[in-house]
C-alpha cells in the first residue's frame, strides 16, 4: 500500500485520541455520531477511512458488527493494537473497498476524512455499492464554508469589540498542506497532511451522482471555552455562531 500523509503522523494522531481529554473527536463528534448512526446489535457497519479505530470501537461497544478500513497501514496497525475482539480492520483505500461485497452493510461512515481523500466520486460510489438498499452513509467533515485552509481566519474589530470570521475564497477548489504540529520549532520534525477544500455543491453533486439522497444535515459547534480575559465572552459567543463541523446523512434509496 502506498505511503500517505496521514501514515506519517499515525503515532501522533494515536496519542492525541488515546491520551488527551477534551478533543473534538471525543467531546463533539463521538456523542453526535452515536446519536445519529444509532449503532445496535444486528447492525453491520463499515467505518471508511477509520484511522486508528477510535470510532470503530465505540460503535462495536453498542453491539454492532464493525469493519474498519483505511489506506494507511500505519494507522491500521494502531487500530489493531487498540482493538477489542470482534472488530475487523482492513488496509484499503476508500475508493476501492475490494474486500467488501455488494450490498453487505447496513450503515457506513466517513468521519473527518473526506476532506483528505482526493477521489471523492469513487469513494461515494464504493460506499453506495457496499450498502444494502435503505442503508445510510454518515459523513462528518471540517465545515467547508468556515474552515478553509489558508483562506479563512479569525479577526477582531476594535471599533465594535467584536470577533468575526474572514473568508477570502470559497467557490474555487484548493489542495492544501496542514501543519499538524504548529508549536514545533524544529522544521525537520514537523509533519503535514494533505487536505482538499471543496465547496458544498461539489459534495452534493458527487453524492447525487453516486445515487444517494441527502436525508439530514447538521452543523456542530466547538465545546471549548476561552480563558478569562477582555475578549473571552466575545470569543465564546462566536464559537456558538460559527460551526466547526458539518454532518450529512445520505441514504441509498
Amino acid at each position: 500500500m502506498k505511503n500517505t500523509s496521514w501514515g506519517s503522523v499515525a503515532g501522533w494522531y494515536d496519542n492525541l485520541l488515546e491520551g488527551a481529554e477534551g478533543t473534538y473527536q471525543k467531546e463533539v463528534i463521538l456523542p453526535n455520531i452515536l446519536r445519529l448512526v444509532d449503532p445496535k446489535k444486528g447492525d453491520s457497519i463499515l467505518d471508511i477511512a477509520c484511522g486508528q479505530g477510535f470510532f470503530s470501537r465505540f460503535l462495536h461497544e453498542k453491539g454492532a458488527t464493525v469493519v474498519g478500513a483505511d489506506i494507511a497501514s500505519e494507522l491500521i496497525a494502531f487500530a489493531q493494537k487498540n482493538s477489542v475482539p470482534g472488530i475487523t480492520y482492513k488496509v484499503a483505500p476508500a475508493d476501492k473497498l475490494a474486500f467488501a461485497e455488494d450490498a453487505s452493510f447496513d450503515k457506513s461512515l466517513i468521519v473527518l476524512a473526506i476532506q483528505n481523500i482526493e477521489n471523492i466520486q469513487g469513494t461515494f460510489q464504493e460506499a453506495f455499492r457496499i450498502l444494502k438498499p435503505g442503508g445510510t452513509l454518515h459523513l462528518v467533515l471540517n465545515h467547508p464554508v468556515f474552515r478553509i485552509p489558508g483562506r479563512a481566519d479569525w479577526g477582531w474589530d476594535d471599533a465594535t469589540s467584536t470577533q468575526f470570521r474572514r473568508i477570502d475564497a470559497y467557490m474555487s477548489e484548493k489542495t492544501g498542506h496542514i501543519d499538524m504540529m504548529p508549536g514545533e520549532k524544529d522544521v525537520k520534525k514537523k509533519k503535514f497532511t494533505t487536505s482538499f477544500h471543496r465547496p458544498l455543491q461539489v459534495y452534493f453533486k458527487a453524492l447525487t451522482k453516486a445515487g444517494f439522497s441527502v436525508t439530514r444535515l447538521e452543523e456542530w459547534i466547538s465545546h471549548k471555552k476561552s480563558q478569562a480575559g477582555p475578549r473571552a465572552a466575545e470569543e465564546d459567543r462566536m464559537r456558538k455562531e460559527i460551526p466547526m463541523f458539518l454532518y450529512l446523512e445520505v441514504k441509498k434509496i
